[in-house]
C-alpha cells in the first residue's frame, strides 16, 4: 500500500461574465414581455403573472454577484435564455474535452508530471454531455496519456468522489498517478426563466493530480489523510433528463428536463448531514476539528457555508478559514470546492491540515482531509 498526495490542481475559467445586473436586466425583459404577451389571461386569472428578479434578492439569497459562462449571448437573449454551443464533428475534441485539457494542463505543470507519468484520467462532473465514448477517453486521447479511463457522476460530490476513486487506485499499485478531473457547463441544465433558480450557476473546469507520494517532485505537495462518502436518497435536487426522454414524448421539454430544487429542504437537511460527516471522518483520522487551518466547502451558497462552519468551530469562521469563490464563479458544481482549493492552498504552511468537502444531489457528500507536505 502506497502513500498517496495530490500533487498538483489545475482550472480551466471560461472567457465570459456575467453580472448579476446584466443576468437581472435579461430575465426581467422576459418577464415583463411574458406579462404583457399574456395580459388579457393573467386578468382572468388563468395564468399567474411572472415576477421580476433582482439583484438584492440574488445576493441574499445566495452571496452570488457573477459567474463565468462558455457563452454569454445565447444566456442574455430574453428571446433565448440558453447558452449557444454549436455542435462539433466527431473528428474534433468535444467542449467538455477541451475545457479539461486546459484544466489538465496546469495541474499537471503544477505537478512536474508529463502524460507519460499518468495511467488513468477520471472525468468526474454532473452533466456529460454524451453517453459514449467516455469524455475521459477523449481526454485522454488528447493529452496522450496510456492506461485507463472513465467517466463518473455523484452531481456536485462528483470531485471528492473522483478523488477517493483515484486515491484507492494509487494506495493499491494500480496506477502510479490519476488525472482527475472536473469540466461542469452547468449553465446548460439549468432554466433561466425560473425565477428561484436562475442565478445558481456559472461554468469551469478544475483538475487534479493524484500520485505515490515516493515518486512526487512538486512544491505543491498535500498528503491525502483520508476519504469519507455518504449518500442518501432525495428528490429534493434532482434533473430528469435522460436517453429515455425519447420514449416519453409528454415530458419533452417539461420543466424537470432541467436543473429543479427545493431549496428550503436543500439547506435545513445538507447543512448538519455534512456538519457531522466532517466531525466524524477528523474523529475517525484522531483529529479535531481545532486543527483545522482551512475548509474548502463546495460552492453553492454562501449561508449554508457559513452555517457549515458555524456547525463545526462553535463560532464564524474567519474567512481565510473557509474561502469563499462562488461570489464570482457561482455554483459551478463538483469544480467549486476544488476551485477554492486551487486558489487558496499556496499560503499554507508545511503541516497544515485542511479539509475539502462538497455536498449536493443525492444527496451525496464527500469529506477528503489533506496536510500540506
Amino acid at each position: 500500500m502506497h502513500n498517496v498526495v495530490i500533487s498538483g490542481t489545475g482550472l480551466y475559467t471560461p472567457p465570459n461574465s456575467i453580472s448579476n445586473e446584466e443576468l437581472v436586466a435579461s430575465f426581467n425583459a422576459y418577464v415583463q414581455a411574458f406579462n404583457a404577451e399574456n395580459a388579457a389571461a393573467i386578468e382572468r386569472g388563468e395564468i399567474e403573472a411572472l415576477a421580476e428578479s433582482s439583484v438584492g434578492f440574488i445576493e441574499k439569497a445566495s452571496g452570488i454577484k457573477s459567474r463565468f459562462v462558455v457563452d454569454k449571448d445565447g444566456i442574455l437573449d430574453p428571446t433565448r435564455m440558453v447558452p449557444r454551443i454549436p455542435e462539433r464533428s466527431n473528428d474534433e475534441w468535444g467542449i467538455l474535452c477541451e475545457m479539461s485539457v486546459v484544466a489538465a494542463k496546469e495541474a499537471l505543470q503544477r505537478a512536474g508530471k508529463s502524460p507519460t507519468d499518468i495511467d488513468g484520467v477520471i472525468v468526474a462532473c454532473s452533466n456529460l454531455q454524451r453517453a459514449y465514448p467516455a469524455v475521459a477517453i477523449e481526454v485522454q486521447a488528447a493529452l496522450g496519456i496510456q492506461g485507463f479511463g472513465y467517466d463518473m457522476n455523484v452531481a456536485c460530490s462528483s470531485a471528492t468522489f473522483g478523488i477517493q476513486a483515484a486515491t484507492n487506485a494509487v494506495k493499491t499499485g494500480q496506477a502510479r498517478a490519476i488525472l482527475m478531473v472536473n469540466p461542469e457547463i452547468c449553465t446548460g441544465h439549468l432554466n433561466f426563466r425560473d425565477r428561484d433558480s436562475h442565478f445558481i450557476f456559472g461554468d469551469a473546469a478544475t483538475a487534479v493530480v493524484i500520485e505515490r507520494a515516493d515518486q512526487a517532485t512538486s512544491k505543491h505537495q498535500f498528503d491525502v489523510v483520508g476519504t469519507k462518502l455518504l449518500t442518501q436518497f432525495s428528490n429534493n435536487i434532482r434533473n430528469n433528463f435522460g436517453f429515455l426522454n425519447r420514449a416519453a414524448e409528454e415530458g419533452i421539454g417539461a420543466r424537470d428536463k432541467l436543473f429543479v430544487q427545493e431549496g428550503r429542504k436543500v439547506f435545513k437537511d445538507v447543512c448538519p448531514m455534512v456538519a457531522e460527516l466532517i466531525a466524524a471522518h477528523l474523529g475517525e483520522n484522531q483529529l479535531n476539528v481545532g486543527d483545522v487551518k482551512r475548509f474548502w466547502l463546495h460552492q453553492a451558497n454562501l449561508n449554508m457555508n457559513l452555517l457549515i462552519a458555524r456547525k463545526l468551530l462553535g463560532r464564524d469562521a474567519e474567512p481565510e478559514e473557509a474561502p469563499v469563490i462562488l461570489d464570482t464563479y457561482a455554483n459551478t458544481s463538483s469544480a467549486g470546492s476544488v476551485i477554492a482549493f486551487h486558489k487558496h492552498q499556496d499560503d499554507l504552511p508545511s503541516g497544515a491540515l485542511g479539509v475539502l468537502s462538497s455536498f449536493g444531489a443525492g444527496y451525496s457528500i464527500g469529506s477528503v482531509i489533506l496536510r500540506k507536505r
